[in-house]
């Protein structure tokens, strides 16, 4: 996709450059300041427009490396566009991002640094990310781990989260920390008897953790998780924030670790 993309913004660009002088003069709107030299298509006789046009021509023959420059600072630009817009949207939306109140908690619960992570049970790169997660939070020491439960791979993708949100609800932290590594290795589908069977192996009664997945405090919390990540503009999965609770950046894809760690040495300054 990259490279399509890269191609049609290529030959968009040859496309802009070779016609620019030939574009009809009811197009044009800006004109140069009164009493200055500035450039205006609009003023351009025929022949004047087609020997423009003809040394626009020339000089990418001669330099077709400039489309490439243009190409590359386009998406430089873009990409620096995106990543302003991200840490706006972080900053407004830290409290549920960094605190809200219902989601697992792990790590250094007392570190300086949040990673967040929206994540669906079903996602293969979410289970590629998760060691890699592991490593960073054993290495650094100081980063606290939010999980957001995001189901958006199925029914099954969302059966697992509502499951882990109500073990939780009635258990606590630690049989949900139980549960959510179970499920991020479960292969094929879960049924009602292995959620049970789970469940009652924690301790837990496992006729009201199934009663418990359908009902509204559940409900809540996956829909709470599906808006922010709206507001967010997250459509996949793993997707990361990292922020100290005020402000950060998000991080899409299961990245590798020198990236995390490299994006927590920015963010700590």
């Amino acid at each position: 996709m990259r490279v399509v993309a890269r191609l049609s913004a290529l030959a968009l660009a040859c496309a802009t450059a070779l016609h620019l002088a030939a574009v009809p003069a009811v197009a044009q709107t800006s004109t140069a300041p009164a009493g200055g030299t500035g450039f205006a298509a609009s003023s351009m006789s025929d022949s004047e427009r087609e020997a423009f046009r003809a040394e626009v021509r020339a000089y990418l023959m001669d330099h077709p490396e400039v489309i490439y420059e243009a190409v590359s600072e386009l998406e430089r630009r873009q990409q620096q566009a995106q990543a302003d817009m991200d840490t706006t949207l972080v900053e407004i939306n830290a409290d549920d991002i960094f605190r809200d109140g219902h989601s697992w908690v792990s790590g250094n619960v007392e570190g300086d640094l949040t990673l967040v992570e929206f994540m669906d049970y079903r996602c293969g790169y979410c289970r590629r990310a998760q060691p890699v997660v592991q490593q960073l939070l054993n290495d650094d020491g100081r980063m606290r781990l939010v999980i957001k439960e995001f189901p958006i791979l199925g029914p099954q993708s969302e059966v697992m989260s509502r499951f882990a949100v109500a073990v939780q609800q009635l258990g606590g932290d630690t049989p949900y920390a139980q549960v959510h590594e179970r499920l991020m290795g479960w292969e094929g589908d879960i049924s009602q008897d292995d959620m049970r069977a789970i469940a009652t192996d924690l301790g837990l009664d496992g006729d009201a953790v199934l009663a418990r997945m359908n009902g509204d405090e559940v409900t809540a919390v996956l829909r709470a998780n599906h808006e922010l990540a709206q507001r967010l503009q997250i459509s996949g999965t793993p997707t990361f924030v990292m922020g100290d609770g005020a402000q950060g950046q998000l991080l899409r894809g299961a990245l590798p670790l020198d990236q995390l760690q490299a994006a927590a040495r920015d963010l700590r300054g």
